[in-house]
């Protein structure tokens, strides 16, 4: 289970893509995430996935 304060998901989320995944895909695939759900929660607060980066940025 992921945090609802956009802050602290976005921490996590970089910190499992910096460490274990390849990709944002790769990610909510495995953990059986809504990529919609989390990149409208994070787009609120000023955050997009950068795939070049395989980070929120």
């Amino acid at each position: 289970m992921l945090p609802d304060d956009p802050i602290i998901l976005l921490g996590v989320l970089n910190s499992k893509l910096r460490d274990f995944y390849g990709s944002f895909d790769e990610l909510c695939d495995d953990l059986e995430l809504d990529k919609s759900e989390i990149e409208t929660k994070l787009a609120a607060i000023g955050y997009k996935y950068q795939k070049e980066r395989n980070q929120f940025i």
